[in-house]
């Protein structure tokens, strides 16, 4: 069934609110009509001198807002963890490799520059890994500079892009995608720190086991 037309009185106001620097949102809300449609009659209107301030300042407020929650999330987290404990980090990067972690050697891959500093930062401070036992490699496409690319993961990972044991160049092109390719770090001989890791989250993933049964459990 169509919706009816739109009087020319309707019409008639929706033009009058964008000429008063009034939003699509909020002239949709204001007469109750879709968003789709107000854009169908807004095209062209012009919004008159005396409302151009109100009406700039109105745009980009949804990424004003975006960013006022994103800085009040970060201010609430910056309260609840103004530090962590070592057992705390610990769980952190067992979550971290049971995510993103090789299963077969100790290594994690990613092009997270932040989640690889947090990870190497981690096994330095946490788990006492000397920088002599990483083994870094780089995975980048041809389109990419090879040398910024070793001088940017070089700086995340805190160690000289000449120790660096490997750089794989791919065919492809992904400039703006993948701006600095993908980080490899891997643990020499990291046998013994896999099997602590995956001990760690074998414990923790049977901790949650009681909750998700009573979650289960049939409700009388």
């Amino acid at each position: 069934m169509k919706k009816p037309r739109l009087t020319k009185e309707r019409i008639k106001k929706i033009k009058t609110l964008r000429n008063q620097g009034y939003s699509v949102p909020e002239i949709a809300k204001e007469l109750g009509i879709a968003k789709s449609t107000v854009f169908r009659y807004v095209e062209g209107v012009e919004i008159l001198p005396e409302f151009v301030k109100l009406w700039f300042g109105k745009r980009g407020g949804s990424r004003k807002r975006k960013a006022l929650k994103e800085a009040k999330a970060i201010e609430e987290a910056q309260a609840a963890f103004q530090e962590l404990s070592n057992k705390e980090k610990a769980l952190f990067l067992c979550a971290l490799y049971w995510a993103e972690g090789s299963k077969r050697d100790f290594g994690l891959s990613n092009t997270d520059p932040e989640l690889i500093r947090v990870f190497i930062n981690g096994l330095r401070q946490v788990f006492e890994v000397p920088d002599d036992d990483f083994r870094i490699s780089v995975r980048i496409y041809e389109d990419l500079d090879k040398e910024e690319c070793l001088l940017f993961w070089s700086e995340v990972v805190g160690i000289p892009k000449e120790k660096f044991i490997n750089v794989n160049i791919l065919q492809g092109k992904k400039k703006g995608k993948l701006k600095y390719g993908m980080c490899r770090v891997r643990v020499a001989k990291g046998g013994d720190l896999l099997k602590k890791i995956a001990g760690t989250n074998t414990i923790v993933a049977k901790l949650f086991v009681p909750i998700a049964q009573l979650d289960r459990a049939p409700h009388s």
